[in-house]
């Protein structure tokens, strides 16, 4: 019998004695590996903080003290050793386990993360509610090396030293967050990795005055008199310390006896500490630690050679990107990329390839990013932004005050826009229609498919002032490749004309009224198709034509309807006291999407052909 079979609740692993740890580490990593190679869902990072999960559940007493995972997609092992082992036959397929912690799924899971930098400050008010309600627990935040390239880090670490309980933060460093870490930070924590800690150091200077005869004992009072001057020699630059957070580390993030041997030390002084974790990322499969960033969230693969097993036969719309911005930097010099810790995902790697000089991984910093570019934009530059939609929602301020403000020419390259499958509510781009067209001075941008995108992509770089261009995850769309009116500022495209019923599409989901139409033309309902194409502003000259023509406009988005595209188009006719039009929005209705695959949410959320077939009938029949 295994030992992973022994473990179906929260501190169950504490049945088990320090011979048996190894051994577990090693199920639970061919469980994930078993497990992962079906499903996909995030690999390296969870193979490699094991050990240190491990750690957190032996000296912590669940659900009393908690743990916050910061970004959370590396909480696989703590979901095993809560009792959810089951859940990875379908973990982040619809109705099935989260890939992220989830509140509703357990006790256990405290904080639901799916950004990074945010755990500190949440373990603080966690911490802060346990010092008023008079509670004695253990708080800890779990976070990455990569998460402190993120400002609100350094937000709540500032705020740290105030707590009066124990608020342990446990930094884990594998030295990188889905791409290499960047930055001064990054830096700072090489310096440390290359030498042994502080401890060590000053108790062996310690012990080998006190041998000195005759004098030893003096020397070493006077040495400990001067111990932070000390400290300032043998680890550079204290950072922690001297925020007044106590330091510990670096140490080995797969020895578990030694972690729990500093965490029970460490929530005995009853104060905030940060322990500083050595890890590495895809730890005990050997592809995943040679290849960490291509495994940092796969494919349902081949355990035996690591391969992917769905083969991929089309250009995505990140590559239809990244291939475009090679081609228009070699046109205009000043034309310069910027991404936030996210050069493979967004395809501007290539970018950097080519034009080292004019690439910025800022790391996880999408508020400095967007104010770099204003900078950069303000003397000239032309700085494309491109970021994924659910990561551009923290920079909003920045993109409202720093660029549209003062109306510059900043070209924002939204990736991952709409529905994005598995990774589940705190990924889905379903609100940057809403977040960026009540802005002043912002142009949005959707185009229909891939030959589209690369037009947007020119018209915004000649565009002068801020410019949004959304696209979607997943492969370019192909279709309607012979429908491609000239790029005008606000103007819409008719692809298809006929009826008393026009449906509008928006970006992504031209594709899925594509099938609607063609649907609807076999049983002999002609209907006209728009191609929304700007989002903002609004083709209000074609709206008034088709309120002349037709009795029915149905708006169709992959987004929230509060702010949405209809919700412009539903106050444009009401403004402009058109009467006898009806309008119909088909889009998300005030919610947050769970996980499952784009068509799957699609068709469970009504935008997918055969429900919006439907809704056109209702009206082409009355």
């Amino acid at each position: 019998m295994g030992l992973l079979e022994n473990i179906k609740e929260p501190n169950d692993i504490k049945q088990y004695d320090i011979e048996d740890w190894e051994p577990l580490a090693q199920e639970i990593r061919t469980f994930l590996l078993e497990h992962l190679s079906k499903t996909g869902g995030h690999l390296a990072s969870n193979l490699g903080c094991v050990e240190l999960t491990m750690a957190l559940h032996l000296v912590l007493n669940l659900p009393e003290d908690k743990i916050i995972w910061d970004v959370g997609h590396q909480s696989y092992t703590h979901k095993i050793l809560t009792g959810r082992q089951e859940g990875f036959d379908h973990l982040r397929q619809l109705g099935g386990m989260s890939g992220f912690p989830k509140r509703k799924e357990s006790e256990t899971d405290v904080f639901e993360t799916g950004h990074s930098s945010t755990s500190i400050s949440a373990a603080i008010g966690m911490a802060k509610a346990s010092e008023l309600k008079g509670i004695r627990n253990t708080i800890v935040a779990v976070i990455g090396d990569g998460s402190f390239t993120g400002g609100l880090t350094y937000e709540a670490l500032n705020n740290l030293a105030r707590l009066k309980s124990s608020c342990m933060i446990v930094l884990n460093d594998n030295e990188m967050s889905i791409d290499e870490n960047v930055g001064g930070m990054s830096n700072y924590l090489n310096k440390i990795r290359v030498g042994q800690t502080y401890n060590d150091v000053k108790t062996g200077v310690e012990k080998g005055l006190m041998n000195i005869p005759g004098i030893g004992e003096g020397l070493a009072k006077v040495v400990k008199r001067g111990k932070d001057s000390i400290k300032e020699l043998l680890v550079p630059g204290m950072f922690f310390e001297d925020l007044g957070i106590t330091y510990i580390g670096p140490i080995d993030g797969h020895n578990i006896g030694q972690m729990v041997d500093t965490f029970e030390s460490a929530i005995k002084l009853r104060k905030p500490v940060v322990v500083h974790v050595k890890t590495v990322k895809g730890k005990g499969y050997h592809f995943a630690e040679k290849y960490p960033r291509h495994f940092h969230g796969v494919k349902p693969f081949d355990l035996a050679t690591g391969k992917s097993l769905e083969k991929k036969t089309k250009m995505s719309n990140t590559d239809v990107f990244a291939r475009k911005m090679l081609e228009l930097g070699e046109t205009y010099p000043n034309l310069v990329a910027i991404t936030a810790a996210m050069a493979s995902g967004t395809g501007l790697i290539k970018f950097g390839n080519v034009y080292p000089k004019r690439f910025f991984d800022v790391g996880i910093a999408e508020q400095h990013a967007v104010t770099f570019a204003a900078g950069l934009a303000s003397e000239g530059m032309i700085p494309v932004v491109a970021v994924y939609s659910s990561f551009l929602q923290r920079a909003y301020d920045q993109i409202l005050h720093d660029v549209c403000l003062q109306n510059l020419h900043v070209i924002f390259a939204i990736d991952r826009s709409g529905l994005v499958g598995e990774d589940g509510e705190t990924h889905q781009g379903i609100f940057d229609i809403a977040y960026l067209s009540q802005i002043p001075n912002m142009i949005v941008v959707a185009p229909k498919n891939r030959y589209e995108l690369t037009k947007a992509m020119e018209f915004a770089v000649e565009y002068d002032g801020p410019i949004a261009i959304k696209y979607s995850k997943g492969d370019a769309y192909y279709g309607l490749k012979d429908h491609l009116a000239p790029m005008e500022l606000g103007k819409s495209e008719v692809l298809f004309s006929g009826g008393k019923v026009a449906l509008v599409a928006v970006g992504n989901l031209v594709e899925e009224a594509g099938k609607a139409y063609n649907m609807l033309k076999e049983e002999g309902r002609e209907i006209t198709l728009v191609n929304a194409r700007f989002v903002k502003p609004l083709d209000e000259e074609l709206l008034l034509q088709l309120a002349n023509d037709h009795d029915t406009i149905i708006t169709l988005e992959e987004n929230e309807l509060n702010g949405g595209y209809g919700q412009a188009v539903d106050a444009f006719y009401m403004n402009a006291n058109i009467e006898g039009i009806h309008v119909h929005n088909i889009a998300i209705s005030d919610m947050y999407v769970e996980h499952g695959s784009v068509r799957e949410l699609r068709k469970m959320l009504g935008l997918d052909a055969d429900s919006v077939a439907e809704v056109v009938r209702s009206y082409w029949d009355r």
